[in-house]
């Protein structure tokens, strides 16, 4: 049941408003104890030609005369009319509706018919994979997922940087330094090494760079052994890619990189050429955007050649043309957020109706004491490294706490890599992350091993308790204080999984599932759910199965296993 409706629509016929009038002013009050629902009544005492405490007084007192079943109290409170809903009642209404729903609980079809392309992830081919990427990967994941759970038909997109300078040095280096048997074999990690030795080169010999430059255009210009570099280069990347994610259980429907729209380009500034808006300064091509506040976008550069700006662009129409979207969603770092700006400015500004569905995801930094980090001088924390740590971590702890758990190396994985996606998925995406084992790995804390290890606990509970999933129950044997604070928490959850996606904000539902985790612990310390009472344990039982389920979901939507043992 939607409260604040019913709610509405119980109040309408006293007040003499409609009911889509009245649900704007309906508020949650920050304490329980002073009503589950409130109603200001100043608007009405113009309408109504009393005092604001006086209609909150009639008001209160007719509702209760036709007091609606699910309804336990209206009181007034000076000029609020303050509600208290029936526990019994809703506990019977959210557990039967989440027993029913199970991972479907809050689906509903909110999205059909909708088209969303994602653009995540998108590390650049020939370096390795790193905690830089964690951010982009993590948050474009779980808004993916958000996005598919609500029914949208989501097509993910993992746009490589697989074109430009780098690849040019590359050649030069792998012609003077590389060995084809061991960069086979080394992959990203032989590529790395000689791409380092290119810029100690380099700086002893800057006319390497000239090479290099050399080689990007031969490279636009087709030659071929250009090209079979290159590609290899790209298909060496994509080996130690696709491995790490396939264990961070993701997966694109499409590896399109920067190169796929090499052909598009011309078009694309001719195409901004002829509506008007490209204009020269000092020998380049570029889009004026004084009158919206933003520096030129730059479309091409002196020589010629195109930027990202330009790919961009070009990317945004095609997949416009092939995907239909109502939402093309872009998740990259804080630091391009001038970029993005500037080039979907420019799309609109090319007439384009569907400009206004580009929205760029900015995210803040990882930030390590040891400072930042750098490809170029090979200083890089890789990405595999930090999964690998953590769950050697995890391992550890498992191995003090529960040494006779069966799947110890899995449990660990999912552990070790859920408290990695928690930490960074905990706050507004916008924030820097801090990084810290010590409060990652706390499974005390508000962290992922900590709502991991509750949905493991209501596993255990179950189990022991032989839950058949039998939904007969007494709701009214789940009508404590503090089963009513876990059921609150979980009927508002869809509310919570439909505003992510409206914020493009994971932390809103990671938050959530903490305070369901620690609703859960306090109900489960005060009250003992295998009791002797059959039915009272039935109750209790459809409660825990509730939490579990809820817990599942909300952790498979942030893209982090649900452990059935810890």
């Amino acid at each position: 049941m939607n409260y604040t409706k019913a709610l509405a629509e119980a109040l309408a016929p006293l007040i003499e408003l409609t009911a889509e009038e009245i649900l704007p002013s309906i508020e949650a009050p920050p304490d329980a104890r002073l009503g589950h629902f409130a109603y200001p009544c100043f608007r009405l005492a113009k309408t109504l030609k009393k005092a604001p405490p006086m209609i909150a007084a009639e008001v209160a007192g007719k509702i209760m005369e036709a007091r609606p079943a699910w309804l336990r109290d209206a009181k007034a409170t000076g000029p609020y009319i303050n509600f208290f809903l029936d526990h019994a009642a809703f506990a019977g209404d959210v557990l039967k509706d989440v027993l029913s729903s199970r991972e479907n609980f809050g689906a509903k079809g909110q999205g059909a018919g909708k088209n969303v392309v994602m653009d995540y992830s998108s590390p650049n081919v020939a370096k390795h994979f790193h905690v830089g990427h964690l951010g982009s990967t993590v948050i474009g994941k779980a808004i993916d997922n958000i996005y598919s759970f609500l029914g949208y038909n989501v097509t993910s997109i993992n746009h490589l940087g697989d074109w430009g300078t780098q690849f040019g040095k590359l050649i030069v280096a792998y012609k003077k330094w590389g060995n084809h048997e061991e960069i086979e074999k080394t992959e990203i990690e032989g590529l790395t090494k000689i791409y380092v030795r290119f810029h100690e080169e380099a700086d002893k010999d800057p006319s390497l760079n000239d090479e290099a430059r050399a080689w990007v255009v031969k490279m636009q210009n087709g030659d071929e052994e250009g090209l079979r570099l290159w590609k290899w280069f790209v298909d060496l990347s994509l080996r130690e890619y696709n491995r790490l994610y396939e264990k961070m259980g993701i997966n694109f429907d499409l590896f399109r990189g920067e190169s796929y729209y090499n052909n598009m380009l011309d078009g694309v500034a001719a195409e901004i050429d002829q509506k008007g808006l490209l204009e020269e300064s000092d020998g380049a091509k570029v889009v004026f955007l004084e009158d919206h506040g933003m520096p030129p976008c730059l479309i091409l550069r002196s020589d010629g050649g195109t930027l990202y700006p330009t790919r961009d662009i070009a990317a945004a129409i095609n997949r416009h043309q092939e995907f239909k979207f109502d939402l093309c969603l872009y998740v990259t770092g804080q630091e391009q957020k001038l970029h993005f700006a500037q080039w979907m400015k420019v799309v609109e500004l090319m007439g384009y109706p569907w400009a206004g569905g580009l929205v760029h995801i900015p995210y803040g930094m990882y930030r390590f004491e040891d400072g930042a980090m750098s490809t170029r001088r090979g200083q890089v924390i890789k990405m595999e490294d930090l999964i690998n740590e953590a769950v050697a971590k995890t391992r550890n702890i498992i191995e003090e706490r529960n040494p006779s758990l069966p799947n110890k190396e899995e449990v660990a994985w999912q552990v070790g890599y859920g408290a990695l996606v928690f930490n960074k998925l905990y706050n507004s995406r916008i924030k820097d992350t801090v990084f810290s084992w010590e409060h990652m790995l706390n499974f005390e804390g508000e962290t992922g091993p900590y709502v991991q290890y509750t949905h493991a606990r209501a596993c255990s509970v179950l189990e022991k308790g032989g839950w058949g999933g039998n939904v007969d129950f007494d709701p009214s044997l789940v009508a404590e204080d503090e089963a009513f604070d876990v059921l609150r928490l979980i009927y508002d959850f869809p509310g919570k999984v439909e505003e992510s996606a409206a914020k493009y904000e994971p932390f809103i539902i990671a938050r959530q599932l903490v305070a369901i985790a620690q609703a859960f612990n306090v109900y489960y310390s005060k009250n003992m759910i295998l009791v002797d009472d059959a039915k009272t344990r039935q109750a209790r039982l459809a409660l825990t199965c509730a939490v579990r389920q809820i817990l599942k979901n909300g952790l498979q939507l942030l893209g982090i296993a649900a452990p059935v043992a810890m």
